[in-house]
C-alpha cells in the first residue's frame, strides 16, 4: 500500500487521473485532482477497512509479483472516479468549516 500511496504523488498519474476524470467532470481542474488524491495519504490510516479495499479495487487495475519485484499497475478511470468523488465533497467540507 505504501508503493500505491507514492505512487499517486507521481505527477504524470496526476496528469493522467486530470485527464480521465475531465469526461464527466470538465470543470475539475489539475489542482482540484492533486489535492484530492493527496488527501487520501493523511487520511487512509483513519479509513475503515472496507473503504480501504474499496479504494485499493479502485486504484489498482492489476499487481504483477517477479523474482526481480512488483509492478503496480494503476486505474486512471478508477483514479478518476475517486478524484472527483473526493474533489465533490472539497466545497462542502469548506462549507462546514
Amino acid at each position: 500500500m505504501a508503493q500505491v500511496r507514492a505512487l499517486l504523488r507521481q505527477p504524470e498519474v496526476v496528469v493522467g487521473t486530470w485527464r480521465a476524470a475531465r469526461a464527466e467532470a470538465p470543470d475539475l481542474t489539475e489542482t482540484e485532482v492533486r489535492e484530492a488524491l493527496g488527501r487520501l495519504d493523511p487520511l487512509w490510516d483513519e479509513l475503515f477497512p472496507g473503504e480501504q479495499q474499496r479504494i485499493v479495487r479502485l486504484l489498482v487495475e492489476r499487481v504483477t509479483v517477479t523474482e526481480g519485484g512488483a509492478e503496480i499497475r494503476l486505474n486512471l478511470e478508477g483514479l478518476a472516479g475517486l478524484a472527483r468523488e473526493w474533489a465533490a465533497k472539497q466545497p462542502r467540507e469548506r462549507m462546514a468549516a
